[in-house]
């Protein structure tokens, strides 16, 4: 009962996280980049180029936030606990989206940024997270437990963008504005902090002191390139979590441009994507698996990634996009799992953890570089050039697997 009410907190944990991150994919773009939206926050004499380079800026510092912070948290988890440390950063989490709905309130673009870094930092709390699962797992359990967290991460970018998009949506309740989705947010993020501090036990039992190394996600990156067969795959993963988020970045403003979409269109589609990825990841893989080994499926559905990023320029109508997620959540749902599951696969038991820890790093930094480059790349040519970026970045993901990699079973 013990472990299932942790792995429960768990869970919601991450999902939270992930909600928070979902919720800002329909709001964001309307306040930078549609400047017809009553949520518009730019003053008057500023370019809507100036609003594309601020709109990659602003989804760039909460990943670098997390990139500087995640490790450390990792590392005071072992000295203090883990318990006092998810709490911690579940109450830096609510914070932060107050702060960032007062933001938007008073259209105080600092504190927009100010809010999203400060929640990249403590919500960096994944490491934690897979830390206390690790505590209580054994080894007949261990990978149903991590299964767990993935599908907290699919759930929560269903049903983040889904509420994102309806609470902020006037036309669904009169009183609904760009702020009620983060206040949501707050509140949820704070009732999981008082479930962690008054329902969970501490995991870790075995509290050490140690020196804090506070450079451990620039030696992540370092060290991530040592290893033989986990540096083709971190490199793999880079690429393809790049492309990603150049695709996430600017899609949004897409939807606008072309089809007209408004918030709750914007988040209906991305929960219908992710929809996809989670059935692709819950029912097919294990079917796939069975047929085929991780290597081919990484290979062909990285490739098949990015050249379905492509087709979301042919419709003519907005009816046609949803023609597309099918399969775009076929090919981003089996590059995940299968990522994961060969990074796994490759990595030598005893140094599993320092692996997980290096490809948080190396995802931060993919969600973080882009973003910026995105808004230049829009700012000087056009918002929807980002997306052919996407495919290119995914497409070379797949040909650098498909060249480089051997595998290196048990091998570090």
């Amino acid at each position: 009962m013990f472990k299932n009410k942790i792995i429960a907190t768990i869970f919601l944990t991450i999902f939270i996280d992930l909600l928070g991150v979902g919720i800002l994919i329909p709001v964001i773009p309307l306040l930078f980049a549609s400047p017809l939206s009553e949520f518009y926050v730019l003053p008057a004499g500023l370019s809507l180029k100036t609003g594309y380079l601020l709109l990659g800026l602003l989804i760039a510092v909460y990943p670098l936030g997390q990139f500087m912070a995640t490790p450390i948290l990792g590392q005071l988890s072992d000295i203090y606990g883990r318990k006092k440390i998810l709490a911690l950063s579940l109450l830096g989490t609510s914070v932060s989206y107050v702060l960032f709905a007062v933001g938007i309130v008073f259209h105080n673009i600092p504190l927009l940024f100010l809010s999203r870094f400060f929640d990249g930092l403590t919500g960096g709390n994944i490491s934690v997270a897979q830390a206390m699962i690790g505590d209580i797992s054994t080894k007949e359990n261990r990978a149903r437990n991590f299964g767990m967290i993935g599908a907290a991460f699919g759930l929560g970018f269903i049903f983040g963008p889904f509420l994102g998009g309806k609470l902020s949506d006037p036309s669904v309740i009169s009183w609904f504005s760009a702020t009620t989705p983060f206040y949501f947010a707050a509140i949820l993020a704070f009732i999981n902090m008082l479930s962690v501090w008054y329902l969970l036990k501490e995991t870790n039992l075995h509290l050490h002191t140690e020196i804090l190394k506070w450079n451990k996600s620039f030696r992540n990156i370092f060290e991530a390139y040592k290893i033989k067969g986990i540096n083709v795959i971190l490199l793999t993963n880079f690429l393809y979590t790049s492309g990603f988020t150049f695709f996430t970045t600017f899609f949004s403003v897409f939807l606008i441009k072309k089809f007209g979409f408004n918030q709750g269109n914007i988040g209906d589609f991305f929960a219908y994507i992710g929809l996809w990825s989670i059935i692709t990841q819950g029912f097919l893989v294990r079917h796939i698996a069975k047929r085929f080994s991780e290597e081919k499926i990484v290979g062909m559905s990285l490739l098949g990634s990015g050249l379905v990023v492509l087709l979301y320029f042919l419709p003519h109508y907005a009816w046609q996009l949803f023609l597309i997620p099918p399969f775009f959540g076929l090919c981003t749902g089996l590059s995940m799992s299968n990522l994961g599951s060969l990074l796994s696969k490759t990595a030598v038991p005893n140094i599993q953890g320092k692996i997980f820890g290096i490809n948080s790093s190396v995802q931060a930094l993919a969600q973080t570089i882009p973003a910026i480059i995105s808004g230049l790349i829009a700012a000087v040519l056009t918002p929807e050039s980002p997306i052919i970026i996407a495919s290119i970045f995914m497409v070379m993901g797949a040909l650098v697997f498909i060249r480089l990699y051997k595998p290196h079973i048990g091998q570090s």
